[in-house]
C-alpha cells in the first residue's frame, strides 16, 4: 500500500487485508508490553491544519506503538499561519526524511494533491479532508461492527448482510462518505436518514438508500445506528429550524433506543453533541461502542501505518505481530 487516500478506490480484499492486520496488532494490544519494534528507525508526521484530538492522538499512539518517531505539527503557531503553502510545508517535511504523513486538512483533496505532487516521497494518510474522506474512521468503524458480529471469528469475514444506518449530518460529513463506499464494498446494506437540507445532491449516485423518518428506519430494522455529529462549523446557514426541532426528529433518545431491536448496536465517530443528535443515556448505554472505536482506532492505525511502511517486508504479517 503506497497511500491511503480514500475508501471509494478500497476493494474489498484490500480493506480486509487492513482490517485482519488490525486484529493481529489489537491480539499484540492485549499484552503487558504494547509496543512492537517494527517501525523503528520510521518518521511518521502528523500534518493537522484542523483541530483535532481523537485522530491525531490515536495515530500518535499508533506509531508510537510500533516504535516509529513521531513529529506533531499543528497549523496553529506554525509558518502557515503566516502565509506558508503546503507545497513549502511538505518540502520542509521531505527534508527532516518524513517516512509517512498524516494529513488531516480543510480542503477537499488535500492528501490526494500532497500524494500526487511529487514533493514527497513519503507514504500518505487521509486523515480527514474537508467534506470528501476519513478513511480510518470508517475503516475502525467497520472493524468495531465485524467484531460485535462475530466476535473472535472475524478474520477474513466481511459484512455481508450487516444493516447499517447513518442518520444526521451527511451533507458535511466525509465520515458518512468513507463509511458509505467502504460498507459496500465489504456487503453491508446502508441506509441514511436526514432532514432533507443535509442530504448531498449527488446522493443518487451513491450504494445506498435514503430517508427522512428516522423512526420508520428503526421499524424497519437495523442491525448498526450510527449517529453523525451535527458539523456547526461547516454550516453557513440554517439547515433545520431549531436544535430542539432536530433534536425531536432526528436525534437518538431513550425512546428511540428501547425501540431498536435486539442484538442491534449505537455508533458515534465523536465528538458527540450530548442532547442534540444523541441523548446522554443512548451514548452510555450496553448498546453503545463509542469507547471501543476508540480503542480499535489505534489498531486500525497501526495496520495501515504497518501495511504503508513495512507491508512490502517478506515477513508474514502474524509473524511480525508475534
Amino acid at each position: 500500500m503506497r497511500h491511503l487516500l480514500d475508501t471509494r478506490t478500497l476493494s474489498r480484499d484490500e480493506a480486509l487485508r487492513i482490517l485482519d492486520v488490525a486484529e493481529d496488532m489489537a491480539d499484540t494490544q492485549q499484552r503487558e508490553v504494547k509496543k512492537l519494534p517494527t517501525l523503528r528507525g520510521k518518521t511518521v508526521v502528523n500534518l493537522f491544519f484542523e483541530d483535532s484530538t481523537r485522530t491525531r492522538i490515536s495515530f500518535e499512539a499508533a506509531a508510537k506503538r510500533l516504535s516509529a518517531d513521531v513529529i506533531n505539527f499543528s497549523a496553529k503557531g506554525s509558518s502557515v499561519s503566516k502565509g506558508e503553502s503546503l507545497q513549502d510545508t511538505a518540502q520542509t517535511l521531505q527534508a527532516l526524511g518524513a517516512d509517512a504523513v498524516v494529513i488531516r486538512h480543510g480542503a477537499s483533496g488535500a492528501p490526494r494533491t500532497l500524494a500526487t505532487s511529487g514533493w514527497i516521497s513519503a507514504g500518505v494518510v487521509n486523515a480527514g479532508d474537508g467534506t470528501h474522506e476519513h478513511p480510518t474512521q470508517a475503516l475502525l468503524d467497520a472493524f468495531t461492527m465485524r467484531k460485535r458480529r462475530h466476535g473472535e471469528d472475524s478474520r477474513g469475514r466481511d459484512l455481508a448482510g450487516v444493516r447499517v444506518t447513518i442518520v444526521g449530518d451527511v451533507l458535511h460529513s466525509r465520515v458518512a462518505r468513507s463509511n458509505v463506499w467502504l460498507l459496500d464494498a465489504l456487503g453491508a446494506d446502508v441506509t441514511l436518514v436526514a432532514p432533507p437540507t443535509l442530504v448531498p445532491q449527488d446522493v443518487s449516485a451513491w450504494p445506498v438508500r435514503v430517508r427522512y423518518d428516522l423512526d420508520e428506519a428503526i421499524a424497519g430494522g437495523l442491525d448498526v445506528l450510527m449517529m453523525l455529529r451535527i458539523q456547526a462549523e461547516r454550516m453557513n446557514a440554517a439547515y433545520f429550524p431549531t436544535e430542539r426541532e432536530y433534536s425531536r426528529r432526528w436525534g437518538l433518545d431513550s425512546g428511540r433506543l428501547a425501540a431498536l431491536g435486539p442484538g442491534s448496536i449505537v455508533m458515534h465517530p465523536g465528538p458527540m453533541n450530548r442532547g442534540l443528535e444523541i441523548s446522554a443515556d443512548a451514548a452510555d448505554s450496553p448498546r453503545s461502542t463509542v469507547l471501543d472505536q476508540v480503542t480499535n482506532g489505534v489498531s486500525v492505525r497501526m495496520a495501515v501505518l504497518y501495511l504503508l511502511l513495512a507491508g512490502n517486508d517478506a515477513r508474514d504479517e502474524k509473524e511480525d505481530a508475534r
